[in-house]
C-alpha cells in the first residue's frame, strides 16, 4: 500500500496495540475488566477469525461505486456482512473496509451483548465515562506531513454514488477542544461529510448545527478560526461514541472510554494539541474559518436523496498524521443500514432509557431502516386510555429528527416492518387513532421540510383498544419446532 502523503516524515514504531482484540466480553467492560484493544486493525484481525461467516472479502479489483452497489445489493438479499475490499481502483493499494455497522448483531457483539440488549449495553458503557489518557506517541504519529508536503488529492477516497459531486470522506470524525474561559463547554466529536477542494482544503458541511457549529460561532465572536482535527479510521467503538447525543458539557472522548472500559488513549496533534486516538489510521489537523466558504454537494444523504443542502464550510489542513499503509474505514452513505445504524443506535439507546424511566410500560423501541431517521416504533403494555398517545408525544418531543411514531402492543415485533404494518391494519382507526402536530423544527436534511426547516409530526396508535374483540391466531410450539427442523434439514441438503 502506498503512503498517503508524499515526503511524509516517518517516526519509529510506537509499540501501541496488542495485535489481538482479546475475547469478546459478555458485557461492556467494567472498571475491573481486562484491557481491550482500541486499535481498528486488532478488530479487523480478530473479528473474521471469530465470525468468518459474517465477513465477505472481495478479492477481485472493483471500482469505488461498486462498493456502494455491493452494500446495497447485499441488503436487498437480506445480508449485512462486514465487507473487506483490498483491491479498489484508484486507491493505490489501500485496503478499504466498510459495512461494519450494517448488522445490529455485529454492533451487539462490539458491545458484548445480545441484539435485544444493545440499548442497555450502550447506555451502561456510556454512563461509565472516563477522561482520555494522553500518550506521547502512537501508530498515528508514524508519518507526519506539513506545509508543502500536504496534498489532499492523494487521500484514498471513493465516489459512492453516481450523483455525488466528488469522492467523499464519509467516516470523518471532527474533534475539537473546549473553548477557554467558557463554563459548561467540553470538547466535541462529530461527523461531517467532506470533499477535497484543493491541495490543503476540504469543503465540508456542519449541517447538524450541533456542538461543533456552536463552537465555531464562539470562535467567530473572538474573530478566530476554530482548531479541529478530522479522524479517519478508528476502532468501531470510538465511532459509536462519536455518534452520541450528549450535552455541551460532555466530551464524547470520555464516553468512548466508557465503551472501551478504559480511558481512550490519545495523542495531541502537533500544532493545536487536539486529542485524537493514538491508534487512528489518519488525522487531518487544521482550522475552520468562520468566514470562509467553498461549494460542496450534492452528496447521497441518509434520506435516500442526493442533497445539496450544506453550510459550505472550509477546513484548511495544516498537518497530516497517518500510519504506514493506512486502512480506509468507509461508511457507505445514503439510506444504508451501515450509515443509519451508526447514528441511530446511540439515539435509540438514549430515547429508550428516557422512555422507560418516564413510562415503565414501554417494552421495546426500534428505528426502522425503512424510515431512515424519521420513523420510530414503540411497543408497550397498555394499562390506561391515552397512554400510547402520551408515550408518542414524549418521543416526538425528545427526538427532533422523528416525524412519525407508531405505538403497538408488546406482542408485536417492532424490528419487523410487516408486523407493525399488520398492527396498523388490524387495530388503527384513522379518525380517532392519529394525531398531527405541525410547525416544529426538524432535520435540515429532510427533503420534505419547509424552507425554514420546520416539519409536522404524526403519532399513530396501533395498540388494541380496551373494547377490542379479537384473539390473535397461534401455532403450537411443537409444530414450530417441527417446521424449523424440516427447514434446517432442507437447507443443509
Amino acid at each position: 500500500m502506498r503512503r498517503v502523503m508524499p515526503g511524509a516524515g516517518e517516526r519509529p514504531e510506537a509499540g501501541h496495540g496488542s495485535g489481538d482484540a482479546g475475547p469478546e466480553p459478555s458485557s461492556v467492560p467494567g472498571p475491573g475488566a481486562g484491557r481491550r484493544s482500541q486499535d481498528l486493525r486488532d478488530f479487523l484481525a480478530a473479528y473474521p477469525a471469530r465470525h468468518p461467516e459474517d465477513v465477505l472479502t472481495v478479492g477481485e479489483e472493483i471500482g469505488g461505486e461498486d462498493v456502494a452497489a455491493l452494500v446495497m445489493e447485499l441488503a436487498a438479499r437480506g445480508r449485512a456482512p462486514l465487507l473487506d475490499c483490498p483491491r479498489v481502483r484508484g486507491l493505490g493499494g489501500t485496503r478499504l473496509v466498510t459495512n461494519v455497522f450494517a448488522s445490529r448483531h455485529r454492533v451487539a457483539r462490539l458491545l458484548g451483548a445480545e441484539p435485544h440488549e444493545v440499548h442497555r449495553a450502550y447506555q451502561a458503557g456510556a454512563a461509565r465515562r472516563r477522561p482520555p489518557r494522553v500518550v506521547a506517541q502512537g501508530p498515528v504519529t508514524e508519518c507526519v506531513a506539513a506545509g508543502g508536503d500536504i496534498d489532499l488529492y492523494q487521500l484514498p477516497l471513493i465516489r459512492h454514488f453516481a450523483t455525488d459531486r466528488a469522492p467523499y470522506i464519509t467516516s470523518g470524525v471532527v474533534a475539537a477542544e473546549a473553548p477557554p474561559g467558557i463554563p459548561g463547554r467540553a470538547g466535541n466529536l462529530s461527523y461531517h461529510r467532506a470533499m477535497v477542494d484543493s491541495r490543503n482544503r476540504l469543503a465540508t458541511s456542519l449541517h447538524s448545527r450541533g456542538h461543533l457549529w456552536q463552537l465555531l460561532r464562539l470562535a467567530a465572536e473572538r474573530s478566530r478560526p476554530l482548531p479541529v482535527a478530522m479522524v479517519l479510521g478508528g476502532h468501531p467503538l470510538f465511532l459509536l461514541a462519536a455518534s452520541a447525543r450528549v450535552g455541551a458539557n460532555v466530551d464524547e472522548r470520555d464516553l468512548a472510554g466508557g465503551l472501551f472500559g478504559a480511558p481512550l488513549e490519545v495523542v495531541r496533534t502537533p500544532r493545536y494539541g487536539i486529542r485524537v486516538p493514538a491508534s487512528a489510521e489518519l488525522v487531518l489537523e487544521g482550522t475552520i474559518d468562520p468566514e470562509q466558504r467553498a461549494e460542496e454537494g450534492p452528496f447521497g444523504e441518509f434520506s435516500g436523496y442526493s442533497s445539496s443542502r450544506s453550510t459550505h464550510n472550509v477546513l484548511t489542513v495544516e498537518t497530516v498524521l497517518h500510519r504506514r499503509d493506512p486502512v480506509l474505514l468507509d461508511i457507505v452513505g445514503g439510506n444504508t443500514a451501515d450509515h443509519l445504524n451508526l447514528a441511530r443506535i446511540p439515539r435509540e439507546a438514549e430515547m429508550a432509557q428516557k422512555l422507560v424511566e418516564r413510562f415503565p410500560e414501554v417494552t421495546r423501541l426500534h428505528y426502522p431502516t425503512s424510515g431512515t431517521h424519521f420513523h420510530a416504533y414503540v411497543a408497550l403494555r397498555r394499562t390506561r386510555p391515552g397512554q400510547a398517545r402520551q408515550v408518542m408525544l414524549g418521543l416526538l418531543g425528545w427526538d427532533p429528527y422523528l416525524k412519525t411514531v407508531v405505538a403497538v402492543d408488546e406482542d408485536v415485533d417492532v424490528t419487523r416492518d410487516e408486523e407493525v404494518l399488520w398492527a396498523m391494519a388490524a387495530h388503527l382507526q384513522p379518525h380517532q387513532d392519529v394525531f398531527v402536530v405541525d410547525g416544529l423544527p426538524g432535520s435540515p436534511l429532510d427533503p420534505s421540510s419547509t424552507a425554514d426547516g420546520t416539519t409536522s409530526r404524526m403519532g399513530l396508535d396501533a395498540t388494541r383498544s380496551a373494547d377490542f374483540d379479537g384473539v390473535r391466531i397461534g401455532i403450537a410450539e411443537e409444530s414450530v419446532r417441527t417446521a424449523r427442523r424440516l427447514l434446517d434439514a432442507h437447507t443443509a441438503d
